[in-house]
């Protein structure tokens, strides 16, 4: 089973490597940057990446107590 820190390295390099595809100059991000509407798509991903952290935590938890359980 993949560690914790396995997984939250690889979504934090998943993450790094959007952003620095993303930030290539384009018409349809300079747009969203006219409109400040660029704000409102990084809050959003923001709260999906945080989601998807705290819910990989709480998995983690509950597998630890499972196994710790069953060892018992």
């Amino acid at each position: 089973m993949l560690s914790i820190k396995k997984i939250i390295t690889f979504l934090c390099l998943v993450f790094i490597n959007t952003i620095s595809f993303a930030q290539g100059t384009s018409n349809s991000t300079d747009v969203l940057k006219s409109n400040g509407k660029i704000y409102v798509v990084m809050v959003v991903v923001i709260v999906i990446v945080l989601g998807l952290f705290i819910y990989l935590f709480n998995l983690d938890r509950k597998v630890t107590k499972l196994e710790k359980e069953k060892h018992s």
